[in-house]
């Protein structure tokens, strides 16, 4: 039978060999090659012959499936017996067939396998182009033919040795370079199921370095916009975008077989980020990771690990901004936020499976770092000026991924929004600020869109009576431009807020108010003047909507006047409540001026209650009226400072705006006579509390210094809740009586009676308090008097100050010393605290702010700013000052002087750019100014010293400056070898005798602990950097590539 079947397979004709085939027992087949023995050539020829023609009949699918495999086993099992050029010529076999595409259904591969695995095993010298190799080489040769991006999937069949599969997939890693971007992402698929066999971090680390590369060279491209040959182009951005998304997702679905890859994954990058954070953590890496984390079991590890990668990036620049020293030598400055952004801007790209991980993270951020409650306070905001913690820039980074990802993606808007608001809801206890922050960004960024997701408002909207009226209060400051364009909402709102204004809880009728004083201030009558302070843009995309361009005007007005009703009520409840009314009065009022008149009648019926006619009865008003007792407890009922002060405010704007425009038209005579009324009324009623509170003793209101202000009795508790608000009524008169006075003289005079009136119970409470050692009683009362009146005085008396202080020496002030501080100082502390506001309240406004200042150049642009040459004018200025204390006598030198001039000089330089010569020009000055002065003040060298060493640090390295240093205080204080003579030099006068030790020393020691920290981080960052060779080292199973041929 095996003549037979060797005599038909060398027929040309397969048939006859086929109908031989499919005949044969099991048993015939394995007596076949018994015929044809090894150890004769004509049986090695014969059994060649068998192979070469059963390998294409299998393929062909001829034959019947059981047959196939039992000639497959059969020749599996027969192939061992081959000598080593007979496997060699049958595995070239294999490779020739596997390139010319006659594979159909794969079933040899099967002994494709075993012929390499026994070829490996030989070792015969094997001809092999012009030279010979053993049989392993000669395996690796053919593995390396196979190596192309057609062939790689049947490396997954092949046994390979480890070396083997590392230049496997070093090779089809290299080839992605010369392959089209669409060949790409089925050839990255195949190498993910090789990895199965090993080599996971080669492949991870080649596939995110290969998108990170192109990344990069995408953003070169695109930083030239116009190329000067269009066609070098390398690719179109959505095309990249769309084979790194394709990519992603085959990863994830192979992690999803073999979660291994998923750990061996975030090992990679960990140890990556460790080295190399920028090659690390790029765009690519991150959304593979964020996709990646949607599996559960791995998302606690992913997100850890970017937390920890976010903060520390943030540290990292912290640490590198601050030290010039630090940025010259390690000018790498990578920041994971702004890389996490760019993935939320690629996701547009279809990345639907990578918007899920953006959400968890920006979540996760927003609550790990949220703003921390300090016990028994309020969170610290954040919201103004710039975050300085890193824990305060994940937090912002957070929010800015959900926001970004909000806009981006439309399915997930839903979602984002519901959580956002469930937070707010559950987390009443811990601060919410950063939420309600979040929630204002989105409704003004769309809050057309979110009409589609107006029932999730509305269901937060059930729950207000349960939360804090600080996060009422934010809540619908946040969705108030979405109530301007849904009626449902604004409807839903009402709803709730009416059955909350009946509530027995004290916080849900807050949370009515607070409610209703939104709406009266965004629903203008038809008909209110326009105020520049109450219009809001919506959003770039979106219609600016106007109340009275969707509702009817007269239903409008209406609607207004029903919820005055439901305020008015609450003119009878708690202080809590009232104070809010007359907080929010003035509000209402400029932004809805139609609404003057009822506003104006219940605030006079209201102050009608408390004040006295009777032209010579002190004192004017009815104290004992606001108060309500309750069993042993007094309690405030009306809080009479806050109304006086509504009026004021109200009557001003009233007078300034409405009345000017009435006064123009004659239509509405009856009405006009009417609003003259109530406005004559107020103007009189506060002349004559005015006049009577100055002539009013402290006695008359049973509050002089022997009175009890002690809280822990009846008594005590009423005449603090007295004088409280008898200095809040002299503010509000001292505030009305400047601003109607027109700096008349006799104005003047009456608002400096109110202030002795002030003056006078501040000392006795500051008196009192300081006795009895109260925590309460140290408590200062809140100003009523406003930011427009305060900031009228600041205005003329900054530039007083600034003037004076510049302008006149100190010693020109009178010779006569007296009790508290000199007016210089006063002056000085005044623009200190002016100038941290502005810096950390206001750093937006700082360009404006030093533009004001410098009254020469009042007509440049704001574009045209230079804060640095403003900052540089305004410390030359106190340059002179500080010289002028150094340069006085010591008898006139002023030592807290020149510790605020010191400090001044520290928060202007904070505005110079290190870069400019401005700042050069600073540093160089204070050098000398230490280098010159034998200053023996304590605090004011430490002061000098500490502002030179943060200029110095931003300059160049300290390291100089602080041997220089060193070297003085040896030579004050000596060696602590007694023997040994110390060489006498002084390079800065500032360290003398009595300043060496401890101030001086304790300082540079402080500076040299700062230096030596960022040097052993320098070497940390360094050392990582320079071990990363693995991309580098040569492996010998590379020997071979000679014999590859190129292309």
């Amino acid at each position: 039978m095996a003549q037979r079947i060797l005599a038909l397979a060398a027929e040309e004709g397969p048939e006859r060999l086929r109908e031989a085939l499919q005949s044969l027992g099991e048993s015939e087949v394995r007596r076949g090659p018994a015929g044809s023995p090894c150890s004769q050539q004509s049986g090695v020829l014969r059994r060649l012959q068998v192979y070469k023609h059963c390998i294409p009949l299998v393929e062909s699918g001829d034959l019947h499936l059981g047959k196939a495999s039992e000639i497959i086993g059969l020749l599996m099992l027969e192939a061992r017996q081959l000598p080593g050029h007979a496997l060699a010529e049958l595995a070239t076999l294999f490779v020739d067939v596997i390139k010319a595409g006659s594979l159909s259904n794969g079933k040899s591969l099967e002994l494709f396998s075993t012929v390499l695995t026994a070829l490996a095993g030989s070792k015969e010298s094997l001809a092999y182009g012009k030279g010979e190799l053993n049989g392993e080489e000669f395996k690796k040769q053919l593995i390396n033919t196979l190596c192309s991006s057609k062939y790689v999937h049947l490396c997954q069949d092949i046994p390979l040795s480890g070396e083997e599969l590392q230049f496997v997939v070093e090779k089809v890693l290299r080839m992605f370079s010369k392959l089209d971007l669409q060949e790409i992402p089925p050839l990255v698929y195949q190498l993910l199921l090789l990895s199965a066999k090993g080599c996971k971090k080669t492949v991870l680390e080649g596939i995110i370095s290969f998108f990170n590369q192109l990344d990069k060279r995408q953003k070169e491209e695109q930083k030239v916009p116009q190329s000067v040959d269009l066609e070098v182009a390398t690719m179109p951005l959505d095309q990249l975008r769309h084979v790194e998304g394709t990519v992603i997702l085959h990863i994830v679905s192979v992690i999803n077989l073999d979660q291994d890859l998923g750990e061996e994954l975030i090992r990679h990058l960990k140890t990556e980020q460790q080295k190399d954070p920028a090659r690390a953590l790029c765009p690519f890496s991150v959304a593979l990771l964020l996709s990646v984390a949607v599996k559960h079991r791995l998302q606690e590890q992913i997100f850890d690990f970017l937390k920890t990668s976010i903060t520390r990036s943030c540290k990292d620049l912290q640490f590198l901004q601050a030290s010039k020293f630090l940025q010259d030598l390690f000018p790498q400055q990578y920041d994971v936020t702004t890389v996490i952004l760019e993935v939320v801007k690629n996701s547009a790209f279809g990345w639907d499976h990578v918007t899920q991980g953006l959400v968890d993270l920006g979540f996760s951020l927003m609550e790990s770092y949220e703003p921390r409650k300090p016990f028994g306070g309020k969170a610290a905001d954040t919201s103004y000026g710039l975050s300085k913690m890193p824990a305060q820039q994940a937090c912002k980074l957070g929010a800015s991924i959900l926001l970004e990802t909000f806009k981006v993606h439309e399915p997930i808007r839903s979602d984002i929004l519901e959580q956002v608001l469930n937070r707010v809801l559950t987390k009443a206890a811990s601060p919410v600020s950063h939420f309600i922050d979040l929630l204002s960004n989105i409704v003004v960024s769309a809050p057309l869109v979110l009409q589609t997701s107006s029932s999730k408002v509305t269901e937060t909207f059930d729950n207000l009576s349960f939360l804090p009226i600080d996060t009422v209060q934010g809540l619908l400051r946040a969705v108030q431009p979405l109530l301007k364009v849904s009626m449902s909402v604004r409807d839903s709102l009402i709803l709730v807020l009416q059955k909350a204004i009946f509530s027995r809880q004290l916080d849900a009728r807050k949370a009515a108010v607070a409610g209703f004083l939104l709406l009266l201030r965004n629903f203008k009558v038809l008909g209110s003047l326009s105020s520049s302070q109450c219009s809001q843009a919506i959003g770039a995309t979106q219609v600016q909507a106007d109340v009275h361009a969707c509702y009817n005007s007269a239903a409008n007005e209406a609607f207004c006047l029903e919820i005055l009703g439901s305020l008015r009520r609450c003119l009878s409840q708690q202080a809590d409540v009232r104070l809010m009314l007359y907080e929010g009065f003035y509000d209402v009022l400029r932004r809805n001026s139609q609404l003057a008149s009822s506003i104006m009648e219940t605030l006079l019926s209201q102050i009608k209650q408390y004040y006295l006619p009777q032209p010579d009865l002190l004192p004017p008003l009815k104290l004992e009226g606001c108060i309500m007792a309750q069993g042993d407890q007094i309690f405030l009922q009306e809080p009479l400072a806050h109304l006086l002060c509504c009026i004021q405010h109200c009557l001003a704007w009233y007078k300034s705006t409405v009345h000017l425009c009435q006064g123009a038209e004659d239509d509405d005579d009856e009405e006009e006579e009417e609003d003259v009324g109530f406005e004559q009324s107020f103007e009189e009623m506060l002349e004559s509390v005015t006049r009577r509170m100055i002539k009013s003793e402290l006695e008359d209101f049973e509050l002089d210094k022997s009175a009890d202000f002690s809280l822990s009795s009846g008594v005590g508790v009423k005449n603090n809740i007295y004088a409280i608000q008898v200095m809040g009524i002299c503010e509000v008169l001292i505030e009305y009586n400047f601003n109607i006075g027109n700096f008349s003289k006799s104005k003047f005079e009456d608002v400096l009676g109110l202030f002795t009136c002030y003056n006078k119970l501040f000392e006795i409470l500051k008196e009192k308090a300081g006795k009895n050692k109260s925590t309460l009683g140290n408590k200062t009362a809140r100003s009523f008097l406003s930011m427009g009146f305060v900031s009228t005085l600041l205005t003329a008396l900054f530039r007083v100050l600034l003037w004076r202080y510049t302008s006149i020496p100190t010693v020109v002030e009178e010779s006569g010393k007296k009790k508290g501080k000199s007016i210089s100082l006063l002056c000085l502390e005044g623009l200190l605290r002016i100038f941290n506001t502005v810096q950390q309240l206001y750093t937006a406004r700082i360009p404006q702010f030093l533009q004001a200042l410098d009254i020469t150049d009042g007509d440049a642009e704001e574009t045209d700013i230079n804060v640095t040459e403003k900052a540089a004018f305004q410390i030359r200025q106190f340059q002179r000052s500080l010289v002028n204390q150094f340069s006085s006598a010591e008898d006139d030198f002023n030592s807290k002087e020149t510790q605020s001039l010191i400090i001044v000089l520290s928060t202007l330089s904070k505005l110079l750019d290190p870069a400019s010569q401005q700042f050069l020009q600073f540093l160089t000055w204070t050098v000398k100014i230490c280098k010159e002065n034998a200053l023996e003040d304590i605090s004011c060298c430490k002061g000098l010293l500490s502002l030179l060493f943060s200029l110095h640090a931003l300059y160049k390295s300290p390291v100089g400056l602080l041997r220089e240093l060193a070297q003085d205080i040896h030579a004050c204080l000596g060696d602590i070898d007694q023997d040994i003579e110390v060489e006498s030099r002084s390079h800065f006068a500032i360290v003398n005798a009595k300043t060496a030790a401890p101030t001086v020393c304790l300082l540079v020691l402080g500076q040299a602990d700062k230096v030596l920290e960022e040097v052993d981080w320098l070497i940390k960052k360094l050392t990582s950097l320079g071990s990363d060779t693995s991309g580098n080292k040569s492996d010998p199973f590379f020997t071979v590539t000679p014999f590859v041929k190129k292309g």
